[in-house]
């Protein structure tokens, strides 16, 4: 079978590798001349912790097993399975983590409560003052930066895998024509072209119910020692499903922190670099400027847990995201036209499970 990947992003990437693994030919277009969307403007989060119970979590389980096989494989895409500590610093907070520690899916999540002695002993770079710490094992990063690429790489060794950057698709027949007036015909096509929802996309699928994400995000100068677990603070307990049994909301929210939609999230880069986050806009348009508000919170709250000054920033940037609006669903596939499917809208998920979401569509369409 010959298969037409559209969109050269995580989800789109991984369609291409299991379209390959499973012997077919792979032709993979991408409108710039490289992801440059939300697949490379991110954590490189692997998250399970936060996972709603059911089908996202199942998803998220699976796509971490994913991640590590493809880690083992392609070591450039840089995966490790480094956990994560989500950082208790008032009585309210260590109560969600507590409640979180009583449900169902705690054990599979490999969640565990520990107090600041051993947190402190699981990430040594953590001198500030806390009062626990959710740690999540499953929890991993990948270098978002780079893995895609690496992915490709391994795909050429193929010689069934065709990648062709700078080609933007026109229209679908199921083959496509690009703007440079080439046809790629294939048996099947999958347009995974992340947040560019207007044009083809929307003449394909005019009620699609997906929104768009603004965020913000930076990256400092190396740490200077490991920072051995990604890091989160107790706001991230406000935003991601699984700790809904006992939300946290009887502490106030920092203004700007409530403004913005903000948690902080902390990842170290393999070259020592932390990259910082995170705000959330939901409203269009968006802004194009950014904001310095957000990233005084993050550095105040990234320095207090580390118990030292944060290093210095040396990049800051935006991104956005598609989020499916089925709070049922973990991302949205459907078929536009014969022999044509649409998959987007993974939402902040997106470079979690990707490779879950990709092998569902595999399976849905008998590859």
């Amino acid at each position: 079978m010959r298969i037409v990947v559209v969109g050269g992003g995580v989800l789109g990437t991984m369609h291409a590798w299991h379209a390959v693994q499973r012997g077919h030919e792979v032709v993979h277009l991408e409108r710039e001349a490289e992801a440059r969307g939300a697949s490379v403007r991110n954590f490189g989060l692997v998250w399970v912790s936060g996972r709603a119970e059911g089908p996202e979590l199942a998803t998220a389980l699976r796509a971490r097993q994913l991640w590590e096989e493809i880690g083992a494989r392609v070591p450039g895409v840089g995966f490790r399975g480094n956990g994560s500590l989500t950082l208790c610093r008032t009585e309210a907070e260590l109560e969600v983590a507590e409640a979180a520690l009583a449900t169902a899916s705690a054990a599979t999540r490999g969640w565990r409560l520990l107090s600041p002695a051993e947190t402190r002993a699981v990430n040594p770079a953590l001198r500030g003052s806390f009062l626990g710490a959710l740690h999540c094992a499953l929890d991993g990063a990948v270098e978002s930066r780079v893995a895609l690429p690496a992915v490709r790489a391994a795909l050429t060794a193929s010689d069934r895998y065709t990648w062709l950057p700078g080609r933007e698709v026109r229209t679908v027949s199921p083959g496509v024509v690009d703007d440079h007036g080439e046809t790629h015909d294939g048996d099947q096509v999958v347009l995974a072209t992340g947040a560019a929802l207007s044009g083809l996309v929307r003449e394909l699928a005019p009620a699609l119910p997906v929104r768009r994400v603004w965020l913000q995000m930076a990256q400092t100068e190396p740490l200077g020692e490991p920072l051995t677990t990604s890091v989160a603070d107790a706001d991230s307990f406000r935003y991601y499903p699984a700790y809904d049994a006992a939300p946290l909301a009887g502490q106030p929210q920092p203004p700007v922190a409530a403004e913005h939609a903000m948690q902080l999230l902390m990842v170290q880069r393999l070259d020592g670099g932390l990259t910082i986050g995170d705000t959330h806009a939901y409203a269009e348009p968006f802004p194009f400027d950014q904001l310095e508000a957000p990233y005084d919170h993050v550095t105040q709250v990234a320095s207090e847990l580390l118990g030292r000054p944060l290093p210095r920033i040396v990049r800051r940037w935006h991104g956005v995201y598609a989020q499916c609006l089925d709070p049922a669903a973990v991302a949205h596939r459907s078929q536009v036209r014969p022999g044509v499917w649409l998959v987007t809208g993974p939402g902040g998920r997106g470079m979690t499970c990707s490779p879950a979401i990709a092998e569902q569509t595999a399976e849905e369409l008998a590859w």
